[in-house]
């Protein structure tokens, strides 16, 4: 074993050796979406006083984290995103109504002097200042006060308690205990009142949170006028119930908000969706990567069974750089996971089949040396590759949000993983492998001793299949205007991710027809709500944006048509949001055209990367005619898969022209569209042993994944098949017809 080889084995042992390590010690953070609970995205608003920037939504957090601490939610998570958007989780809550309401209020809470009644018909309530100093709020029972100015506010209480009295017939409410200069100003502000004889209005105080009187008691008459009530504290009544009193204490010692806060979106998913989502995203990958590395062992033998105990290292490497990176694992993040099993069998196929070209091509004397000559040769055409595949990786971290950006993280050390497993671990073993005397005696035990099927029948037919392009390009043109025909006569569902509303998933107990439930709700008075069925008894109501009080009406008129519904999914997306990741889709497509058409460029020739990227345009367009005709959802996840697809179709592309590269390096006499031919017949082995083992993957995910990721696999598998198809005769007779003109 040479100093490289054992260089090499070194640090593939180590790399096994950690990650297994971190595999066992550290957990991999699971997100709402697989463990069951509420994501709350809120948005700080401006105000007349004050414009939100990044000190005030830090400000912002801090009294948030205080009021969740408070809700008593074990794991929950707060975090800024951007300037004024704030990210917040809670496990376990499937109920996300007192939480949305806790958290969303700005909680402004006042003490006033109570200066009369208001009779005139002017003196409407209204919570701005409409005189100095002076404002009209609507009491307890509805009768107009006129205050006075504030003369205390949240910031000088010192802390709030709930209490129960049922002795004296308060029941339920909250005590105030004020501190510093908090404790002399409600002495001063009692001594006033009580300068007023019993029963007068101007004798109350009015407690006023978020410019609502809460409470407005007279103050007792055994305090004299001046002195006020000493000792600093006072209680709130109001026939609050337990919740109502612990949720106002819990506002006022959290404090209030710097600026406001909108909910611009909110998710809910039970418990069981996620473990299911779990089990059957585990079945899909075990099945799948075992019927991957069957067809990798029945093509490439020994070398396949090498390049299975590989993939294998390269799954505990991409889970263990999940772990210690402190990812959150997220459904489509899962799927991800699995495709990028798929892909890594790419590099392994690249390798084994220049290995075969090598050895009985080109008649290398061993298979190690066949080997070694692989490595070297595929090298560029796997670099090229996974960096396309990286660059939309990162577009969809850098450009997309939520379970979608997950999706870009895991694919992102899904194929640095790969890179390594193909590389470094598959390169270690199968050169040892090579060098053992009775893999040397017996050289077509390792599966690279022969051509292989598909090189056997191109080498004996030979066809030229470029000899007339333009007919390759008149059928991608003709699949296009079907597409296009499907986007126009049909249209594009748009999910709510981009249209903003609301969508409730419900598990019932008995099917429930659609019909039947759309007539139920329209007389609940939804008449516009879409009601679709998914599976035996799973419901699914989309509609215009709604408050939590009227998804709570839906779901009783749901649990009404059957014994009982359960909530399986709960997502809300606010319309200025829904409008803000419909830009962002369009600019994430832009943007990852035009990163692949500048990196192409610069690796290959401007010709290959206008080819590369038409074709690429061609295979989104496709993909989106198909769902349009379809009748499919263009959601997240969709836009996950679309730009995973753009990844996936160029690295096919990249392999053609990094081949087309090489031969024109050798051969510069030949024509360019007999050198395209050549290199589309050598490439064509990788081409179809690479998709059937992504589409092994991908059918099993389709089959096993279940209602939430059989959508995301169908858009890969048809984007597989399409770029599979637009690599060879849609970017490579364009290249043609561009060299031709040029």
């Amino acid at each position: 074993m040479n100093r490289s080889l054992r260089i090499r084995g070194l640090f593939a042992l180590a790399a096994v050796a950690l990650s297994l390590y971190i595999a066992l010690t550290v957990p991999v953070q699971l997100g709402l979406d697989l463990r069951g609970g509420t994501q709350i995205v809120l948005e700080t608003r401006p105000t007349a006083t004050s414009h939100p920037d990044s000190e005030t939504t830090d400000r912002t957090v801090e009294v948030l984290r205080g009021r969740i601490d408070a809700l008593g939610v074990t794991e929950s998570t707060i975090a800024r995103s951007g300037s004024n958007r704030i990210v917040v989780e809670l496990p376990g809550v499937q109920d996300p109504t007192k939480a949305t309401d806790v958290l969303g209020r700005t909680a402004q809470l006042t003490f006033h002097q109570v200066l009369g009644t208001a009779n005139s018909a002017d003196d409407t309530p209204d919570p701005l200042p409409k005189r100095p100093r002076q404002h009209v709020l609507a009491d307890e029972s509805g009768q107009l006060l006129r205050l006075q100015a504030a003369s205390l506010t949240g910031n000088d209480v010192k802390e709030a308690a709930t209490r129960f009295d049922q002795q004296g017939g308060a029941g339920w409410h909250v005590i105030v205990d004020f501190k510093g200069p908090g404790r002399d100003g409600w002495a001063r502000l009692t001594g006033q009142a009580a300068c007023h004889p019993a029963g007068d209005p101007a004798r109350r105080v009015a407690i006023v949170l978020d410019d609502k009187i809460i409470s407005s008691p007279q103050v007792d008459p055994s305090v004299s006028c001046g002195s006020g009530i000493s000792g600093g504290s006072t209680q709130i009544t109001g026939s609050f119930s337990a919740d109502e009193a612990r949720e106002l204490a819990l506002l006022i010692n959290g404090g209030a908000l710097p600026v406001p806060v909108e909910t611009v979106e909110q998710r809910t998913v039970g418990p069981t969706l996620g473990a299911q989502a779990i089990t059957a995203s585990a079945w899909a990958a075990a099945i799948g990567t075992a019927l991957t590395a069957l067809f990798i062992i029945a093509v490439y033998r020994l070398m396949g069974v090498l390049a299975t105990v590989a993939l294998a290292c390269y799954g505990l490497i991409s889970y263990a750089a999940l772990a210690a990176l402190g990812a959150t694992l997220t459904l489509p993040g899962l799927a991800g996971f699995v495709l990028a099993i798929g892909m890594a069998v790419d590099a392994n196929v690249l390798v084994f089949e220049r290995a075969r070209e090598e050895y009985a091509v080109r008649h290398r004397a061993t298979t190690r040396s066949s080997l070694t000559a692989g490595f070297r040769g595929a090298f560029s055409a796997i670099a090229d590759s996974n960096i396309t595949t990286l660059i939309a990786a990162g577009l969809l971290f850098f450009l997309a949000s939520g379970p979608v950006r997950g999706f870009g993280v895991t694919l992102g050390i899904g194929v640095l993983a790969s890179m390594l497993s193909a590389l470094v671990t598959t390169r270690v073993l199968a050169d040892h492998a090579a060098a053992r005397p009775w893999v040397r005696r017996r050289p077509r035990l390792t599966g690279i001793a022969h051509t292989g099927t598909i090189r056997d029948r191109l080498s004996r037919r030979n066809p030229h299949l470029m000899r007339h392009p333009r007919r390759w390009l008149a059928a991608s043109v003709a699949a296009l205007v079907l597409a296009v025909s499907g986007i126009a006569l049909r249209g594009l569902d748009f999910g709510i991710e981009f249209t903003g509303g609301r969508i409730i998933e419900y598990s019932t107990a008995t099917p429930v027809a659609p019909d039947r439930a759309r007539a139920a709700l329209a007389e609940a008075g939804f008449p516009r709500a879409i009601v679709q069925t998914s599976g035996e008894n799973q419901l699914t109501v989309r509609t215009h944006q709604l408050s939590n009080a009227q998804a709570t009406e839906i779901s009783e008129t749901v649990s009404d048509l059957t014994r009982s519904a359960n909530k399986l999914r709960d997502e809300a997306i606010g319309p200025s949001l829904g409008k803000e990741l419909r830009q962002g889709a369009v600019i994430a497509l832009a943007v990852a055209l035009g990163a692949q058409l500048i990196y192409l460029a610069a690796r290959f020739h401007w010709l290959f990367g206008t080819a590369a990227v038409a074709a690429l345009a061609h295979d989104v367009v496709i993909l989106i005619g198909i769902f349009a005709w379809l009748g499919k959802p263009i959601d997240g996840v969709f836009l996950a898969a679309l730009l995973t697809v753009i990844g996936y179709s160029v690295n096919d592309s990249v392999v053609v022209f990094d081949r087309i590269r090489e031969l024109r390096r050798r051969d510069r006499k030949t024509p360019f569209s007999r050198i395209t031919n050549q290199a589309l017949l050598q490439t064509l082995p990788r081409t179809v042993n690479t998709g059937m083992g992504a589409a092994f993957i991908l059918t099993a995910l389709a089959v096993l994944g279940g209602e939430s990721l059989t959508d995301f696999a169908l858009a890969l598998l048809t984007g597989l098949a399409v770029g599979t198809y637009s690599s060879m005769f849609t970017a490579t007779p364009l290249a043609i017809e561009l060299h031709n003109r040029t």
